[in-house]
């Protein structure tokens, strides 16, 4: 939710390509809001950093949050709080919920006056280590103002290491409810109001420093006041004004014909939700890798949706300055033993290489953890594949 820059000549605009890849679109996440939020959100709090990179005037709050009638309710209010003269909230899937591709979609109402900015989004899961925009930032539905057109864009860091971007936009009657869609794959990711495409934009082979766009992302949905983009001239007569989410639906690739790439999912290992015994430290490869590992020390992620049962090839990215390391890889707190994988050694603690086991899976919604049966490796992530 940046704001805008368009570098067109960054980035392939490819809605012409003759070639059309088929998709198999299956459910695997959704809020529908009915009668309460679920568990998967996280609400933020504050101005954050220069009104969170923005310059935006509100303050976020969880109570600007509710359920109304099986909808998400945003409330922006204008009212004085903590040193702020507006009040909303801010919500995101990160930590708990993150994907790599998929259709991700919702149904949104929002009203248009000066100074609004709603928007639904996604981010990369290692902002939190490599900062944005090399995170990568994926705009689904940006409004501002009353400005007539929705608006679809990406961020991210380009081949001349500066700040990237590139979106479209198309004209909407903010009077109704909408389906604001993305179609993310490992070639392309295309832009969607009701269905209809608008925008596409080329990320094949991590064309133009895209790699970005091939990590996990989490969603968040906000409803920001004022700030670089829609400018500094609030009508507050507009407050209080409210932003409805129907629901929020995630999908990814099931199989079928034509597939450009399997489902896959990167987990990065400085990601955990719990750990024993480990450290995290700065990773040549960018970010952070888990490290100083010994036998029996163990790291547990947030919840993974395998969306169909199967076999699935698991990669470690691993370093070894000695090797004789053995991890092994289990679902749920060990209820589930995936296997073990031998650590070679590399001829460092940053020499990185990838080793694998294949394994079969049952589709469903597991915790991953991975458990040093030895130690003395290090470990930047891992990735479930379908094969």
């Amino acid at each position: 939710m940046q704001s805008i820059k368009f570098l067109l000549l960054l980035i392939t605009f490819s809605a012409m390509r003759l070639v059309a890849f088929s998709q198999n679109w299956q459910l695997v996440w959704q809020d529908e809001f009915d009668n309460s939020i679920g568990p998967d959100w996280v609400f933020e709090t504050g101005n954050g950093a220069s009104g969170w990179g923005n310059n935006e005037l509100e303050y976020y709050r969880r109570e600007n949050a509710t359920v109304e009638n099986g909808q998400l309710v945003i409330t922006a209010r204008r009212e004085s709080f903590n040193g702020f003269n507006y009040t909303s909230a801010r919500m995101k899937t990160q930590g708990r919920k993150s994907w790599t591709y998929g259709k991700i979609e919702a149904r949104i109402k929002i009203p248009t006056f000066s100074g609004a900015w709603p928007a639904f989004w996604m981010l990369g899961d290692n902002i939190g280590s490599i900062g944005w925009p090399d995170c990568g930032e994926i705009d689904i539905m940006e409004h501002v103002n009353t400005d007539p057109n929705a608006v679809g864009t990406i961020h991210w860091r380009g081949p001349a290491n500066e700040h990237a971007s590139y979106g479209g936009s198309r004209p909407v009657n903010f009077s109704d409810y909408h389906v604001y869609t993305i179609e993310w794959t490992s070639s392309s990711i295309k832009w969607f109001v009701d269905g209809v495409q608008y925008n596409e934009a080329n990320i094949q082979n991590s064309v133009n420093s895209t790699e970005e766009f091939h990590r996990n992302f989490f969603i968040l949905l906000n409803f920001a006041i004022g700030g670089n983009w829609p400018g500094f001239n609030i009508d507050n007569n507009a407050f209080p004004a409210k932003m409805y989410v129907d629901w929020v639906r995630v999908y990814q690739n099931g199989g079928g014909n034509n597939n450009p790439q399997p489902w896959s999912q990167t987990i990065e290992a400085e990601n955990f939700s719990a750990q024993n015994g480990v450290q995290v430290e700065p990773c040549n490869e960018g970010g952070q890798n888990v490290g100083y590992i010994d036998a029996n020390d163990w790291i547990a992620f947030p919840s993974v949706t395998i969306p169909t049962s199967g076999n699935y090839r698991i990669d470690y990215r691993v370093a070894s300055l000695n090797g004789g390391g053995r991890l092994s890889q289990d679902l749920n707190a060990g209820a589930i033993v995936l296997g073990a994988v031998d650590i070679p050694n590399t001829g460092g603690w940053q020499n990185w290489t990838t080793v694998s086991q294949t394994v079969h899976i049952n589709a469903g919604t597991y915790n991953p953890g991975i458990f040093a049966v030895s130690g003395g490796w290090n470990i930047n992530w891992f990735r479930f594949t379908r094969l």
